[in-house]
Formats: structure tokens, sequence, C-alpha cells
């Protein structure tokens, strides 16, 4: 059986490696890793602008995964934005928005994670609470710097999710936003402070999204179920 192509989104930033100092496309190599271990063949997905762009790609694929990164534009859910939402970054915005309306037409299996699930309900027709501290009152989910936090979520009795994870894990976030609303999907697991950790499509179609980073830890039920959805 050929393995499945999934496509991963990338960041687009300045980078240094060995004599080069200059912009790059380029992603952790822990989501490849992830998809690869458990029988994907993933392709790199960098910002692409020109027209019908995203349906060409979705149409070539089997799965997409909505990879993390910066904030989302706050313009694209209609808010100012807070004082520590920064960086965004408007042709990643523009590219994996038209990602996700390719998907969508065409059904494919889709994973977000982080700003992935952030960038899912912003596609919804969601918002996002732009700064998560501000609601729970501590730093817990996002410590600082690159230092990832820990977090016990429990899923949803139910739930896509709680069928691919269990009742409840623990997970490693760096998220200083969160999802306030999106239409259409359910929250399939929560922090015990309330945040939202992800969300689901409900129907036959896999379409979830994490705010954690299952490529980091032994979570590869959520990958693993990504590309068992996206074999023929």
């Amino acid at each position: 059986m050929a393995a499945p192509v999934i496509g991963l989104t990338t960041y687009r930033e300045k980078a240094a490696w060995g004599v080069w100092d200059q912009r790059a496309d380029l992603l952790p190599s822990g989501y490849a890793g992830a998809v690869e271990a458990v029988g994907g063949l993933p392709v790199l997905l960098p910002p692409v602008g020109l027209p019908q762009a995203a349906e060409t790609v979705v149409a070539r694929l089997d799965a997409l995964v909505v990879s993390g990164g910066a904030d989302v534009d706050p313009s694209r859910y209609h808010a100012a934005p807070h004082p520590r939402t920064a960086g965004w970054r408007p042709d990643r915005d523009a590219w994996e928005l038209a990602l996700l309306d390719a998907a969508a037409a065409g059904g494919l299996p889709v994973l977000g994670i982080c700003r992935g699930m952030q960038l899912m309900a912003v596609h919804a027709g969601g918002a996002l609470v732009q700064h998560t501290p501000d609601v729970v009152g501590h730093d817990e989910h996002s410590p600082g710097g690159d230092v990832f936090g820990e977090v016990a979520v429990s899923t949803v009795a139910g739930s896509r999710l709680r069928g691919l994870v269990g009742d409840s894990l623990a997970v490693r976030c760096h998220h200083h936003q969160s999802v306030a609303d999106a239409p259409g999907f359910t929250v399939a697991a929560r922090a015990a402070d309330g945040t939202p950790e992800a969300i689901e499509l409900p129907g036959e179609r896999f379409c979830l999204a994490v705010q954690w980073h299952p490529e980091r830890v032994a979570d590869v039920g959520l990958v693993a179920g990504l590309v068992a959805a996206a074999r023929p």
C-alpha cells in the first residue's frame, strides 16, 4: 500500500545555517518525523500566492497538517490587536486559509497544531482570546522563550480525540492565545483551567485540532489517526 502524502504548512522566517543567514521556508523536523514514523510521506508546503495554488496542491495530497507558528492576524476575526499579539504573517494566513478552503471542498483530512487550531477556528468564523493569561491568570500554557508548558488535559467522552489518545494525557504547550469560539466545531479537550485544548468537526471527516504539540511527545495517536484517515 502506497504511503499517504501528508502536507505540512511551514514558517517563512529569517534563519541561519552554515554560512547562510537569509529568509527560509522551514519547519521543526519533529513534524515530518512524526508523520514518517506512522507510515505517512511528509511534504512541506511553504506559502504560495498564486491563484488556485491551494486547490492544485490539495488535489495532490491525502491529508493536511496546519502547523504551529506566529499569531493569526487579528483583523481576520475583526479584532484590534492586543498589546501581546505580534508578528503575524499575512502571507501565511492567506495561504493556510486557502488550503483550508480547498481541504473542506475536497473532504481532505486535516489536523491543526497550536496556531493551526487557532487558524481553523478563525476559518470557521470564530474568534480568539488574544492573551490567555488575561483569562486564566497564569502562564502555564506558554512559560516563555523556548520552554514548553506541561499541561494536563481531559478529553470529552464520545469524541474522536478520546478514541485516539484516551481519557486524559499530559501535553506540551506553547500558546499564549486560545480559541474563544469555533462555529461548527465541538470542544474535544480542556485543560484544568477550562481552556479549550482541542476542537473537532462532528461527522465522518477527520477534521481535528489541538493546542499542544503532538510532534514533541509520544502522542502518536493523533498523527497516526490522521494518516489512517488519509489512506485510500
